[in-house]
Formats: structure tokens, C-alpha cells, sequence
């Protein structure tokens, strides 16, 4: 094993830029930089030209977006993924994945650490690591960034000094995005009481200018994942894109809500996830065609640890793994399209159907038509019922 040589997760930004000298310096060793693509708006070239200027040994840039929905956001919507009932996990999913390959880099390139450039404060430090350790606990982990304790300001000029000139970001705000979702963090958006301002988002647009006409789109399902959109079957990436581009041009897709962190801190979250919401919204209509009451009853219980467990930086947790083996045999049974109608700010679903639909129209019906005995619901009221009428009974004092 090489002891000289560090595999970075690098983002692009300013903190894992400027890790590579830093590196370098503190610690003597070699740097590998690996940009993982999962759908992040991001000038990959100018990164790994930045990479290679600021002298990293190579750079690698690996193509994960198939493999993200695949393995990630596929198994995200048959859990109904969203962290307190919110939330569709974009980042906290993302994480394990770009792990796994800093990991499998660090494997083949025979290297004896790893680094990652978050802060202290953060979620991410927690899934980077745990992730990293579960996969191979022999790896060091660096994460400098907890380390150094310097300013923004400071970083761009220590990069300054080493002939790389980064334009400080016009953004007021700190972006993280892939193909799930997009957060927004700092500035004012600190404030909890502060509304956020139109300019922080970009995948949607604003209600009032928004279509005046409403549009329907058809979400087809198999096994629990989406395969159509409006009668074309798309590749799982297009397929999300494509929906993410629909319902964001109808407003659809904000979250504003407070956060409660795994390291202990309650933060203000706003998140842009019209793909995400969309999709998990027609897929829990769905399963309330298709799967019994108590299959649904258990299966809610379970979906919010399944959130946890991914939120909180356990994805290689064996809970985990349990879980997705229940809702994988749920799931055979998803099948089906959904009818959603965008408009204003909402998707509100007004269609489902499917061959292995539960709901029958003849008992269901109070029309002539109905096949419903009625007469049993006497003796089923009364049964129902008995432990809860005794029970009057008794403690009334009128047994």
C-alpha cells in the first residue's frame, strides 16, 4: 500500500481545490482527484484542468448517473424516500455512491488514505466516513477542511498564491445538486422567518408565472419503479430529467422546512425536487391500489426508518439491506401508470390504474350494480365491536 499517496473526492469547488496543495503540504503526499458525475451542473473539464493545475498526479472523472438511479433513487422511490416526511434524501443518497468510488480508485491505485472536503458541522462528514469505513476500515480518512479553519476569503487566496485564480461565487448561496434534488443553503435562508427569494431557485418556476393551463402526465410503473412518461418508455435518467423539467414549469417541487441533523443541529432547509416529489407522490398512489391495508400499515412504519438510516449516513447498514428485501417483495406488485395534473404549484394525481389492482368496482359501487352482501355487516359490526362495547359495559356498571 501506498502511504504516499491520498484519493480526494473532488467536487470542483473551492474547499477540495484548494485540498490538493494543502495536501500536498501538510501531510507529503500525492494527490488522485476523482469527480463523480451524478448529474451535478458542473463544468467538469474546468475542474479537472483546475485539478491538474493545482497538481494532482491525475484526475479521474467517472460517470455514475445510470448507477445512481439504478441502485439509489430506484430503491429511494419504492421506499418512498423522504427524511421527516420531506425531504427525498438527493444529497444524503449521493453520498454512499461517490464513497464507493473514491474507494474502488483507492483500491486499484494501491493508496493508503482517503480525503473528503467536509465541515465539521455537516451531515455529509458522517456518510463520507461511515460509508468509506464500511467498505474498507483499513483507509485513513483526512478531511481538512475540519482542520484548518480558514475563511473563504482565505482560501481563495492561498489558491492565489499558487497561480490559480478562482472568481469568487456570485451566488449568495451554497448549491448541491445531482439528478434527485437541489439544496440551497446559506445567506439569508439562515434566517428560519426570512421567505426565500425567487433568485435562490432555478429548477422551478415561481407560481405566478407558471402556465395558466393546467397539464396531465402518465408516470408508468413495474416492480415499483418508473419506466414510461405519457406512453414512452425513457431511460431511467431522461425519464427523471424530463419529469423534473414538467412539474418545475408548473411550480411544482419547493421545500422549506427545519431540519434536524444527525450531528444534533436543527437547521432551515430549502430544497428544489420536482422529479423526486412528483414520482413518489404517483408511486404512493399506487401502492394504495395494488397493496393490501396491512402490507401498506407495515410498510409506512418501515419507510420512515428506511429515511433515517439513508439520511443519517448509514446506507451499509444490514437494517437497511432487511428492509429494502421486504419492500423489494412489495413491490413485484407496483404496477401500473398514474395520471398527475401540474398546475400552480401542484401535482395533484386525479388517475391510477393497473392489472394488478386490488380495487373492485362491483363491491365498491353503491349503484345496482353493487355485488356487496349487506346483510353481513350486521354480524361484522358486531364482532367488530364486542371488546369495545364490553369493555362500556363493565366500566359503565351497566353489565
Amino acid at each position: 500500500m501506498n502511504n504516499k499517496l491520498c484519493v480526494l473526492a473532488y467536487s470542483g469547488g473551492l474547499d477540495t481545490s484548494v485540498m490538493i496543495p494543502w495536501i500536498k503540504e501538510k501531510y507529503g503526499m500525492d494527490v488522485i482527484a476523482v469527480i463523480v458525475d451524478v448529474g451535478q451542473k458542473e463544468d467538469f473539464e474546468a475542474a479537472m484542468e483546475r485539478a491538474e493545475k493545482l497538481g494532482a498526479v491525475e484526475v479521474i472523472k467517472i460517470d455514475a448517473r445510470k448507477e445512481f438511479v439504478n441502485d439509489y433513487i430506484f430503491k429511494a422511490i419504492k421506499a418512498n424516500g423522504l427524511y421527516e416526511g420531506v425531504y427525498p434524501m438527493g444529497t444524503s443518497l449521493s453520498r454512499p455512491l461517490i464513497a464507493s468510488k473514491v474507494v474502488e480508485v483507492a483500491e486499484k491505485k494501491n493508496a493508503s488514505t482517503v480525503a473528503h472536503g467536509c465541515t465539521g458541522k455537516g451531515n455529509d462528514q458522517v456518510r463520507f466516513e461511515v460509508s468509506i469505513r464500511s467498505l474498507n476500515p483499513s483507509l485513513r480518512i483526512l478531511a481538512p477542511v475540519r482542520e484548518w479553519g480558514l475563511s473563504r476569503d482565505e482560501e481563495v487566496k492561498y489558491l492565489e498564491k499558487k497561480g490559480i485564480k478562482i472568481e469568487r461565487e456570485k451566488s449568495k448561496f451554497s448549491i448541491d445538486d445531482n439528478l434527485w434534488s437541489r439544496s440551497i443553503e446559506g445567506g439569508e435562508l439562515e434566517d428560519p422567518w426570512i421567505e426565500p427569494p425567487e433568485e435562490a431557485f432555478v429548477w422551478s418556476k415561481p407560481v405566478s408565472k407558471a402556465p395558466e393551463n393546467p397539464e396531465y402526465i402518465t408516470i408508468g410503473f413495474e416492480k415499483g419503479v418508473p419506466v414510461e412518461l405519457n406512453g414512452e418508455r425513457l431511460d431511467p435518467v431522461n425519464l427523471i430529467l424530463k419529469v423534473n423539467e414538467l412539474a418545475g414549469s408548473h411550480g411544482f417541487g419547493r421545500i422549506d422546512h427545519m431540519e434536524d441533523r444527525v450531528v444534533g443541529i436543527k437547521s432551515r432547509e430549502v430544497y428544489e425536487a420536482p422529479a423526486a416529489l412528483t414520482i413518489i407522490r404517483a408511486h404512493q398512489d399506487l401502492e394504495k391500489l395494488v397493496l393490501t391495508r396491512l402490507e401498506l400499515e407495515e410498510k409506512r412504519r418501515i419507510e420512515a426508518t428506511w429515511a433515517w438510516l439513508v439520511y443519517s449516513g448509514l446506507w451499509f447498514e444490514p437494517l437497511r439491506k432487511a428492509i429494502d428485501a421486504f419492500i423489494d417483495y412489495t413491490q413485484l406488485n407496483v404496477e401500473g401508470e398514474v395520471r398527475i395534473k401540474l398546475f400552480k404549484g401542484e401535482a395533484m394525481v386525479v388517475g391510477r390504474r393497473s392489472p394488478r389492482s386490488l380495487y373492485d368496482e362491483k363491491k365498491a359501487t353503491y349503484s345496482s350494480l353493487s355485488r356487496f352482501d349487506q346483510s353481513l355487516a350486521n354480524g361484522f359490526i358486531q364482532l367488530w365491536g364486542m371488546s369495545t362495547v364490553r369493555a362500556n359495559e363493565v366500566r359503565s356498571g351497566k353489565s
